[in-house]
C-alpha cells in the first residue's frame, strides 16, 4: 500500500479516532539487510525523521515526507492480510520518533508477530521489539552543501549534532536483541566505526560481539552498490565483522514497495 499524499508528520493533524501513525507505505517483501536477510516480512514504513542522511533511501519519509494517517487498528488489519509472513519490520524514516509506535509494536506482539525495528539509534522506547536493527549514522552521512539532496546544506549542523546518542544506544543494546548496522561509503569510515563500537561496549554490561556488528555498503541502486560492496566486504573479512548485503536492491533495484 504505497501512500502518495503529501503531508507533514510533525503536525499531528488527522481525523482518525484513537492512536494513529503517519504511514508512507505497508508492503510485503523480503528483509534485505542484517541477520534476517531473506526472511519474508511485512514492512510498515512510517514518515518523518529526526536526521537527514544525504544518501537516505527513503527520501519521501525524511527530506520530503509523504504519508497518510492510519489508525493502529487499520495498520494491524493491513498487516494481517499478508498471511504468508509472521515477521514485521517497522521502519521509516525514524519510527521511534512516534510515541504511537509503542502501541503498534505491543499489539503486533500480542498477535504473535516477530518484530524488527529499524532505527538510527537516537531514541529509546520501552516496547515489544524482538530485534533492534540499529544503524548509527557516521560523519560521512552528514548532508553537507555538496551532498545535500536539496542543494542547500541547511540540515548539516542539525544532523551532525543529533546523529549519535550514546544513552539511547546503551538502552537499545541492553534491553533488546540487537545488531549494529553501519552504512559505509568508503574505507575512511572504518576508524569511526571501531571507535563507536568500543564506546557502546563501554556503556553497557551486555556483550556486543563482533558478529553483531554489520557492515553494509551504501547504495540505492545496483550500480551504486557495485561501487562500494567489494570494499565493504573486504573490511568485514579483515576485521571479523559481518557483511550484510542489500538484497532488495540486488533483486529489485530502487523500486518502491520492496
Amino acid at each position: 500500500m504505497p501512500v502518495n499524499a503529501e503531508s507533514h508528520p510533525e503536525s499531528g493533524d488527522h481525523d482518525i479516532d484513537g492512536d494513529a501513525l503517519p504511514i508512507n507505505e505497508v508492503f510485503y517483501s523480503l528483509q534485505g539487510e542484517g541477520k534476517l536477510a531473506g526472511t519474508p516480512s511485512v514492512f510498515i514504513r512510517t514518515s518523518g525523521c529526526n536526521l537527514r542522511c544525504w544518501f537516505c533511501d527513503s527520501y519521501h519519509t525524511s527530506w520530503k515526507p509523504t504519508h497518510s494517517w492510519m489508525s493502529i487498528e487499520d495498520i494491524i488489519d493491513e498487516v494481517r492480510t499478508f498471511d504468508e509472513a509472521d515477521h514485521v519490520v517497522l521502519t521509516g524514516g525514524e519510527p521511534l520518533i512516534h510515541e504511537e509506535s509503542v502501541k503498534l509494536l505491543d499489539e503486533l506482539a500480542d498477535y504473535g508477530y516477530h518484530t524488527t525495528v529499524e532505527t538510527n539509534g537516537t531514541i529509546y522506547r520501552d516496547t515489544a521489539i524482538d530485534l533492534a536493527s540499529i544503524s548509527p549514522k557516521l560523519r560521512s552521512s552528514t548532508p553537507t552543501t555538496e551532498r545535500d539532496p536539496d542543494g542547500e546544506g541547511e540540515w548539516a549542523n542539525r544532523h551532525d549534532s543529533r546523529r549519535i546518542n550514546l544513552d539511547a544506544l546503551r538502552q537499545l543494546v541492553t534491553n533488546y536483541e540487537s545488531q549494529l548496522k553501519f552504512v559505509i561509503t568508503g574505507a575512511d569510515d572504518f576508524e569511526e566505526i571501531t571507535d563507536l563500537v568500543e564506546r557502546v561496549r563501554n556503556q553497557t554490561q551486555i556483550a556486543v560481539p563482533d558478529d553483531d556488528v554489520l557492515l553494509m555498503p551504501e547504495g540505492r541502486t545496483r550500480d551504486e552498490l557495485a561501487d562500494t560492496r567489494t570494499t565493504v566486504a573486504e573490511l568485514a573479512m579483515d576485521h571479523g565483522y559481518r557483511y550484510t548485503p542489500r538484497l532488495h536492491v540486488d533483486l529489485w533495484n530502487d523500486a518502491s514497495g520492496t
